[in-house]
């Protein structure tokens, strides 16, 4: 990102104020502060709008290393305009790694 801003990391992610091409930047990074902060489980408002941020979060989210799941919100958290994710609570192992 080109711009420097302090986010709370609450687990609540508010995309209205950024630009769609620092979405996937910004997703990216906002699940691995949230699990830094044992934070596994969140919301992304994205708006409804024509769907476009829906997805570009639900395809960054997909590809996620540490997201568990994800699905568009409810009634009472957004609808289709945020998305709930929900993180694994350790790190994915890395490919080749055993436990001893």
């Amino acid at each position: 990102m080109s711009r420097s801003i302090e986010l709370e990391i609450n687990g609540i992610l508010d995309l209205h104020h950024f630009k769609p091409k620092e979405t996937v930047e910004l997703v990216e990074e906002y699940i691995y502060a949230c699990h830094a902060k044992k934070i596994f489980e969140g919301r992304i408002i994205h708006g409804k709008g024509i769907g476009t941020l829906r997805k570009i979060v639900h395809s960054t989210l997909s590809t996620h290393p540490l997201v568990k799941d994800f699905s568009s919100g409810n009634e009472s958290s957004g609808g289709w305009g945020a998305t709930i994710f929900c993180l694994h609570a350790r790190c994915p192992k890395k490919p080749g790694h055993q436990d001893a």
